[in-house]
């Protein structure tokens, strides 16, 4: 046995009303699409010698009447018959675009046609109680006006219409008057429909236009256009100033700043799709950060934020895509992801690893008054993609203690093993800088929290460079072993504390008593199992000791002193001994409440 479903109108239109799309806002968008598709059709019909033009000025027409509770949008496209309206209209899901398609483009995706499922215009009754169509098509058949309640009821008759084209008037329910209030309307219209094809003007139903002054001081009155139907990203690169990205970008995002760069991208086969992206300033590093994308689908708006088109690990990346070709659901509202959806993404990806690898090999002065705003996400997205990383490892840039800009091959120049020293704050660790610099070495900054895991991932990366941070190896600025037991002796008793390891040394550059050399190992272990607990990943209460060496400097005029007196007055020594560890606190990093107190009185009993 074979047959075909049937669907019955008064259990179907419910839940149209309810569930076809996400939004109710949706309807209108849906609605002036049909209009656009209705004209583009007529277009492509006189573009293929179908039809005459006419003379005709494209054109839709959205109009607010309060009074008489309706809206209505009106177009002068191809129209539809009597008997078109009854296979388009009066059966659901069947798509005249679909027919038109197959008809007279063949194969041809790329037509600007962006009705395909034939539900659309159902929209219409998510927020009306009827919705009346006034229609003629461009053959010259008669005109034809059809009526159909929200319960699925409709009836056709004659209708008195001279020109080609399609009026839908919707009468809004009572529970959705708020569609008629003006401001709304035109808000729903900017967001969805400010780039369509077509130009879309908005009739208010006030009678009295308002007016402005234009560039001459003559006075201009607002024809009410809505839309710009040749948007930015349809136009050629070397054709838009950089004032019209920055503008642009401004109107679309709602930013008062200009964005730091911008990438034009204008894919053709296979993935066909157009847009710009942007990358925009932070008001500061706790200014929240998601990317953002608004996707167009043949100039129609679809949707904010579309996750799946843009990497994730991209996370300062600003835009609008327009992309005929992919995968909706049958409400134009989310994304079907595919194959296609992920070749967009890694072409995404690859164009602006190209942007900045030709900022920096082209235009370097520029690049670096932008590096510091965009190091931390290009680091995450190195982190979170090696393909990406692998693009942009040489074009990474680092910041010296001296406020410098330089890459990894410029820090170590022709050495094929090498260590790279860094900060992570030039207060806290500015005695070792001094240190450093006296021996001529050169210091990056690395003082951002993700700059702990990510050089660990450049040595991963390259086991021929390692990481040393100032206060992990006191070997660089020239320290010389000695023994000393007696003063090792003092130390350790009056330290006391377990994986703290004394070691007596020459620092012939410094009079420093003692300085703190903490394992760089250690030290990326705890920090990386305290940001495992920040994030809810590991204890809270975890606190390992660091593998910490105090480094006793008998070049020290204090030293020499412990030593002069540590025979005579063992208890003087350890005085003495616990303020220079003290000093080498000090230098290394804050002191503790605790610690405090006991510098303040240890100190005082020494001057008095």
């Amino acid at each position: 046995m074979k047959g075909e479903i049937s669907v019955q109108t008064q259990h179907i239109f419910p839940v149209i009303k309810r569930w076809l799309y996400s939004e109710k806002d949706i309807f209108l968008r849906e609605i002036v699409s049909n209009a656009a598709d209705a004209i583009t059709k007529h277009k492509r019909l006189v573009a293929l010698s179908q039809i005459e033009s006419g003379g005709t000025v494209y054109r839709i027409d959205v109009k607010l009447n309060k009074k008489a509770k309706t809206i209505t949008v009106s177009d002068n496209g191809i129209g539809m018959t009597e008997d078109e309206l009854n296979k388009y209209i009066n059966q659901i899901a069947l798509s005249g675009a679909l027919d038109f398609i197959q008809k007279y483009e063949g194969k041809n995706t790329n037509n600007g046609i962006i009705g395909h499922f034939g539900l659309g215009f159902y929209s219409s009754f998510m927020v009306s109680e009827k919705v009346e169509i006034i229609t003629k098509s461009y053959i010259d058949a008669p005109a034809v006006h059809w009526t159909c309640g929200d319960e699925g009821t409709y009836e056709t008759e004659a209708a008195d219409r001279n020109e080609h084209g399609t009026d839908i008037i919707m009468h809004i329910n009572d529970d959705e008057r708020a569609y008629l209030d003006a401001v709304k309307l035109r808000n729903i219209l900017d967001k969805y429909c400010a780039f369509m094809p077509i130009e879309i003007y908005f009739d208010d139903g006030e009678k009295k236009k308002k007016k402005d002054k234009d560039e001459d001081g003559e006075e201009a009155t607002d024809n009410g256009k809505i839309n710009d139907t040749n948007p930015l990203w349809l136009r050629q690169p070397a054709d838009v100033k950089p004032e019209e990205y920055n503008e642009f970008y401004k109107k679309v995002f709602y930013d008062f700043r200009d964005p730091l760069f911008y990438i034009h991208i204008n894919a053709d086969y296979p993935l066909n799709f157009k847009g710009i992206l942007f990358v925009p300033r932070q008001k500061n590093e706790f200014d929240s950060v998601e990317n953002q994308v608004k996707l167009f689908y043949n100039q129609v708006f679809v949707a904010d934020n579309i996750k799946e088109v843009i990497p994730e690990f991209l996370l300062n990346i600003k835009g609008v895509l327009d992309c005929p070709e992919l995968p909706l659901n049958v409400s134009r509202s989310y994304l079907q992801t595919n194959t296609y959806v992920s070749k967009v993404s890694a072409h995404i990806t690859k164009k602006v690893a190209d942007k900045i690898n030709g900022m920096f090999n082209t235009d370097r002065e520029n690049f670096e008054k932008i590096w510091t705003d965009i190091a931390p996400f290009i680091e995450y997205a190195c982190l979170r993609d090696k393909k990406f990383f692998d693009k942009l490892k040489d074009s990474l840039l680092f910041k010296t203690i001296d406020n410098k800009l330089v890459t990894l091959k410029e820090y170590t120049g022709d050495e094929k093993e090498a260590t790279v020293y860094y900060a992570s704050s030039t207060e806290r660790q500015s005695y070792y800088i001094n240190l450093y610099k006296k021996q001529g070495k050169q210091v990056l900054l690395l003082d951002r929290f993700i700059d702990n895991q990510f050089v660990s991932f450049l040595e991963q990366e390259n086991n021929k460079i390692k990481f040393a941070r100032i206060d992990s190896d006191l070997e660089a600025i020239g320290s010389e072993t000695a023994e000393n037991e007696k003063l090792t002796a003092i130390f350790k008793d009056v330290i006391a504390k377990e994986k703290t390891e004394i070691k007596i040394v020459h620092l012939k550059e410094s009079n420093a008593p003692a300085l703190i050399n903490i394992s760089e190992q250690s030290r990326r272990f705890n920090d990386m199992m305290k940001a495992y607990a920040a994030n809810g990943m590991g204890d809270n209460n975890f606190d390992m000791p660091e593998e910490i060496t105090v480094a006793v400097n008998l070049e020290s005029s204090l030293i020499k002193k412990i030593e002069a007196v540590m025979d005579s007055d063992e208890a003087q020594a350890k005085k003495l001994a616990k303020q220079a560890y003290m000093i080498a606190l000090i230098s290394s990093r804050q002191l503790s409440a605790d610690e405090m107190s006991e510098f303040i009185e240890t100190t005082v009993d020494l001057l008095s």
